[in-house]
This record gives C-alpha cells, structure tokens and sequence, in this order.
C-alpha cells in the first residue's frame, strides 16, 4: 500500500509534474500566510475603529482627538482624521499669516474656499492610501484563484501525455501502464484546486470587508468636512 499512497505518487512523478507540484505549494503558502496576516489586520481595524468612533463622537475638541487618535494606529478613519486635521491646522496657519500681512478683505474667500478644497483632498488621499494599504496583499489570492486551476491542468496534460508515451513504448495499454501516469496527473490538478479555493474564497471575503470600510472611510470624510464648516461659520457669525 505504501507505494500507492499520496506522497509515493507524488515522488513517481515525472520532473515537470514535480515541478508544478512544487510551484502549487509555494503558492499555497503564500496564500495562506496572506489569509492569516489579513485576517488578524482587519480584526485590529474593525476593533480600533470602533473605539476611535465612539471617541470621535464623545469629543468636542480636535486638538484632543487627534491626540487620542495617535493610538488608534489600526484605525483607518483615525489615519483619515489625522491627514484632514493636519491639513485643517496649516490652513489655520496660512490665514492667521494672511490676515497679518494683508488688510483686504476682499482676498479672504478665496483663502477660504481653497484652504477647504485643499482639506478635501487631503481626506481622499488619506482614504486611497488607506484602501491601498488595506488590498496590499489581497490582489495576490486573485492571480492564484485564477492561475493555479491552470498550472495544475498543465501538470495534469503533460502526465497524460507521458502516460501515453509509455503506453507506445511499452506497446501496452493494460491498465497497470496507464494508471500510475494518469494518477501523477491528477494529483497536479487536485493541487491547483486546492491552491485556487481558498485563494477565491478569502479574496471575496476580504473584498468585501474592505468595500465595507472604505464606504465608512467616504461617509466620514463627508461627515468631517461638514463639521469643519459649520464650526467655521459659526466663529464667523459670533
């Protein structure tokens, strides 16, 4: 029985054969190692952005927010919050420089109006380098849920075309001759599936978490912005 277990199979086979095998695994590995490192980092997020959150709508003070928000490092919106606070605190600085050096008051809108554009894309690019940062990894569970089905059909087509040299050879087509050829070939077949659904699985499962921030990301960008100018107008009314 021992010659006809998995594992002799596997050694029977043929280099090329050996040689997808090997390429399957390393791929397996991979994947795997990207499933369990992104698992544990959206947990984080999930975690670190509900705390950062509940503290977002607790505060009445940025400047005590994004102090706070220095320990939520998992956090995407925190990072969000982070980049437009940052922004939101050098056009404070422009303006207090600006109203210093000018008296016309006719140049002060326009600082306005471009100090706020430029606080809206400091927000979308804090949320794309965000959504990068949270892919990174993920497009590879793609290429191997699409490519390794075919890297082990390839193994497999090559094993049945050994199979069918030996089978001219040996001027027999019994069924001793061709089995073991066909079994080598199928085994690369079963391992790109092994390798490919998982890949897919995960990939789904992640793509969707992340669709999911990323439209938390968005919504908060617009709830941020919308607080910025009311506080605004409001100092600029009192």
């Amino acid at each position: 029985m021992a010659e006809h277990s998995l594992w002799a199979i596997v050694m029977q086979a043929g280099w090329v054969v050996k040689g997808v095998m090997c390429l399957l695994l390393i791929f397996s590995v991979i994947c795997w190692g990207i499933i369990l490192s992104k698992a544990i980092t959206l947990s984080k997020t999930r975690k670190d952005t509900q705390l950062f959150f509940d503290a977002f709508r607790e505060s009445r003070k940025f400047s005590v927010l994004y102090a706070e928000a220095k320990q939520f490092t998992y956090s995407p919106l925190a990072q969000v919050f982070k980049a437009g606070y940052a922004e939101l605190s050098r056009l404070s600085i422009i303006q207090q420089a600006s109203q210093k050096s000018t008296q016309e008051p006719s140049q002060e809108p326009e600082i306005e109006r471009t100090g706020m554009d430029n606080v809206t894309r400091s927000l979308q690019q804090a949320v794309t380098a965000e959504r990068t940062r949270l892919e990174r990894g993920v497009h590879f569970l793609a290429t191997t849920g699409s490519s390794a089905p075919f890297i082990g059909l390839f193994g497999t087509v090559w094993g049945i075309m050994e199979s069918f040299r030996q089978i001219g050879a040996m001027k027999s087509v019994s069924l001793a001759v061709v089995a073991p050829g066909i079994a080598e070939a199928l085994i690369a077949t079963a391992a790109g599936l092994a390798a490919a659904i998982p890949a897919v699985i995960f990939y789904n499962y992640f793509l969707g978490r992340i669709n999911s921030i990323s439209a938390e990301m968005d919504n908060f960008s617009s709830e941020l912005i919308n607080i910025i100018e009311r506080i605004y107008w409001q100092k600029r009314q009192s």
